[in-house]
């Protein structure tokens, strides 16, 4: 055998891998640089073959999930491909000591050695798992502090009350010199599209399909717009000036998870804390509105301020805009009516068809005018009723206090449950008692739970009415004792529904309960 053939065959096939977790510029050429070093270091080496550089561009060491670089890097190694992999550092390769023994472990199994280069570890070494153990212990518990470090910061933030949005997608600002958000226009103009058409009784899906129509890029850049992506615009309170900090939190800093912060750990609410796009009485007004649907059952479509508020006396189904006269594109004779939906459906069934008339746009603004110029002829009185019964009927203190009670009584029950757990796993106790005594505690448990689910609701009805009444007194407040022409956001803010009976009557039902029949 010549002396080539045996340095062929005592040379090993090597891989590098390099990453960096951020995607700003200076990451960048340190990234390239990595690129650079390793592939000159493997064909540099006589007795190394190169392979390949595996990389991974703006991604987080903390966990190898969303890693793709790394992933093939491992599938690879255990396939064979190469013989050695090049690594700067332990922290480099992961931060978490389970991810980093794991795939240590596999690709050792393999025959596929790894050598972290700045520790000096190769890691079929006798020494080299225990090293790799210490080092990545302290890689994770530096991510650890560094994670804490961050949070801390961006806490502090907020109790400064300095907002920052995500910027890349979120529709209607940009961040401003000063670091605080700054309104976009021609975005802005879209957002105030989406709260006008939802006020004018369009759906969220009708939105959504509009602006899609109508080729206008969601925040994320894409051609068509979610359902959600539109709630989430109407029911954001950043879009009238103010900021409620920390909706989610990082649950674990390993996985990077974030869940919704239903109370773990506080929020923070801070008024102007930038330019609104969106007046904040309109604001409520939408969030009223969404409330009012959601407790109705909403209809699939609707193209009218009208709609879902006007009831039929007889059967209680809704009206709805139906068009006389168009038989065939003929316009001569066009009409547009309101009529109860459901006024036909039940024909050949003596004495349960609707005796209601149809109504038209004009009467029910000609009535509203009537109705609400009645409710406004005390408007004192009116205004000290509805202060009235939001300190009575809107008080959730009391249900605060039951909060607090049922969550002893869950600690407790926890705590009980705990103990009796243990006791069971230490000592030897009679199983049938013990069953019975731990399935004491658990219906505890589920029935406090239950009251506390209860109570959660109740205390949102409280709340959502206690919005509604304070929405009726400032629109009451500014408004003149008299009015003359309709008004739709008026409309939209005082009345909850108009019901019209067999004699054209119209019972007009406001916001605050208040009830004038026309």
């Amino acid at each position: 055998m010549s002396a080539q053939d045996r340095n062929a065959l005592i040379r090993r096939r090597v891989a590098g891998y390099a990453r960096v977790s951020t995607d700003s510029e200076e990451q960048l050429n340190s990234y390239e640089a990595q690129v650079d070093y390793y592939t000159q270091l493997i064909n540099g080496r006589a007795d190394w073959e190169y392979i390949t550089v595996y990389t991974d561009e703006g991604i987080s060491a903390v966990n190898t999930k969303r890693r793709e670089g790394f992933k093939q890097m491992v599938a690879d190694g255990l396939a064979g491909k190469f013989d050695l992999l090049v690594t700067k550092s332990v922290s480099r390769f992961a931060r978490n000591t389970v991810d980093s023994l794991t795939t240590v472990r596999k690709l050792k199994e393999a025959g596929c050695e790894v050598w972290f280069e700045k520790e000096n570890i190769f890691t079929f070494d006798s020494k080299g798992e225990l090293l790799i153990t210490i080092m990545s212990s302290l890689a994770q518990e530096e991510s650890r502090s560094i994670s804490e470090n961050v949070t801390w910061g961006q806490r502090k933030r907020m109790q400064d009350g300095k907002v920052s949005l995500p910027y890349k997608q979120f529709i209607g600002y940009e961040k401003g010199e000063d670091g605080l958000p700054k309104v976009v226009e021609s975005e802005a103009a879209i957002v105030r599209l989406i709260f006008r058409m939802y006020m004018e009784g369009k759906t969220f899906s009708a939105i959504a399909k509009y602006l899609g129509d109508c080729g206008i890029p969601s925040p994320a850049g894409k051609e068509t717009w979610q359902t959600a992506v539109v709630r989430s615009i109407l029911s954001n309170e950043k879009y009238k000036g103010h900021a409620l900090l920390q909706k989610t939190f990082c649950e674990d800093f390993l996985t990077k998870k974030m869940v919704k912060n239903t109370g773990q750990v506080q929020q923070y609410y801070v008024e102007d804390s930038h330019p609104a796009i969106i007046e904040p009485d309109e604001f409520d007004t939408v969030q009223l509105e969404i409330e009012r649907r959601r407790s109705i059952g909403r209809p699939t479509s609707c193209t009218s301020i009208f709609a879902a508020r006007i009831v039929c006396a007889d059967c209680g189904g809704w009206y709805g805009k139906k068009v006389w006269g168009s038989y065939k594109g003929d316009k001569t004779y066009r009409r547009e009516v309101w009529r109860c939906n459901d006024k036909y459906k039940r024909q050949g069934k003596p004495g349960k068809g609707c005796g209601t008339s149809h109504i038209t746009e004009e009467d029910i603004k000609a009535h509203f005018l009537t109705a609400f110029n009645m409710l406004m002829n005390d408007r004192d009185a009116l205004i000290e009723d509805c202060r009235l019964a939001q300190n009575v009927l809107c008080n959730t203190s009391a249900i605060d206090a039951d909060f607090a009670e049922l969550h002893r009584e869950i600690e407790v029950v926890t705590e009980l449950s705990r103990k009796a757990i243990y006791e069971n796993a230490r000592t030897v106790v009679d199983q049938n008692e013990w069953s019975e005594r731990n399935k004491g505690y658990l219906e505890r448990h589920r029935q406090a739970t239950e009251r506390v689910e209860e109570l959660e609701t109740q205390k949102r009805e409280r709340l959502g009415k206690s919005k509604i009444l304070e929405g009726f007194i400032s629109d009451i407040e500014k408004r003149p004792l008299a009015i003359t022409e309709f008004d739709e956001k008026l409309w939209l803010a005082v009345i909850d529904r108009v019901t019209v009976g067999r004699d054209d009557t119209m019972v007009f039902r406001f916001r605050n309960g208040a009830e004038v029949t026309v």
